[in-house]
């Protein structure tokens, strides 16, 4: 055994340290993530749409721009941000969420990101220990936590993160870390077909789209990792808080009526619920309710 994992399984503080460290640096990540998807994905749609237009303009060279490059700035002034003002949560506040140079305020969901991908890493470490699974559900953890915020920002889900998800969640379950494979395979099939078939009966009823496609691949995603027993739980946690949070919006007139409501941030925490207490849920309603 190494010794590093020697300490971790025996010191929780130390444990805990580490789990929280990790959480911080992929927080830090997932803020570049959260924004700069959503960017490329638009600006490779633009450049689709120009090639199909104009398919005999020769197109421009674009700067690069990923998930890298280039550095991270202050998008007010312009202010390459030095490595000492990219330290997660520290920085903020050495900074007291403001820019260096212009003084800028610095938005609070970059510290808030970064938190709460500590919790949900710490969270999943105390519970599963040191080992591979813990591995396997942090990168699910992150995933959602990424995938929430940019659907609340653009109401997208991109492909390049929940198709991958789902692929990863019939791997790991290719070795039976969380279900059987054919428990897995049909979660993603269910998955699909359910927000699919329900999609296409609101559509034939109403003539118009009552959510995206992301969500139908999403919840497959969710299915693969959790299996299909899981997904009654998940769809009945995901819609229950979307209700409530809606109506609570419209009744604060914080949320038009008219205006769409993304879904995949409430199936996203509803599939975290379901991969760390979904089990004891449902034996509480089986125990207490049947």
């Amino acid at each position: 055994m190494s010794p590093v994992i020697h300490v971790l399984e025996h010191s929780t503080p130390y444990l805990a340290f580490v789990l929280t460290l990790t959480g911080l640096i992929v927080g830090s990540f997932l803020n570049v993530v959260i924004h700069r998807l959503p960017i490329m994905m638009n600006r490779e749609w633009q450049q689709q749409s120009e090639a199909i237009i104009y398919p005999d303009r020769e197109p421009e060279p674009q700067p690069t721009y990923n998930l890298v490059l280039p550095r991270s700035a202050c998008t007010s002034c312009g202010h390459k941000i030095k490595p000492w003002e990219n330290i997660p949560v520290i920085s903020y506040l050495l900074l007291r969420g403001r820019c260096s140079v212009c003084q800028t305020a610095i938005s609070w969901r970059y510290p808030a990101i970064e938190i709460l991908s500590a919790i949900i890493t710490l969270v999943i470490g105390l519970t599963y220990g040191p080992t591979l699974s813990t591995v396997a559900f942090c990168l699910f953890g992150w995933s959602l936590l990424a995938l929430t915020m940019i659907d609340y920002d653009t109401q997208l889900l991109p492909d390049d993160m929940t198709l991958p998800l789902l692929w990863a969640g019939l791997i790991i379950n290719s070795f039976g870390l969380v279900v059987p494979l054919d428990q897995a395979l049909w979660g993603a099939v269910a998955g699909y077909l359910s927000l699919w078939s329900v999609y296409w009966l609101f559509k034939l009823i109403t003539g118009k789209e009552g959510m995206g496609h992301g969500d139908f691949k999403l919840l497959a995603a969710l299915g693969a990792w959790l299996g299909w027993m899981k997904l009654p739980l998940i769809v009945l946690l995901s819609s229950l808080a979307g209700t409530i949070v809606a109506l609570i919006l419209i009744i604060s007139k914080l949320q038009e009526r008219s205006k769409p409501i993304p879904f995949g941030p409430y199936l996203a925490i509803a599939g975290f619920i379901a991969l760390l207490w979904g089990d004891h849920l449902i034996d509480f309603y089986l125990s207490n309710m049947l």
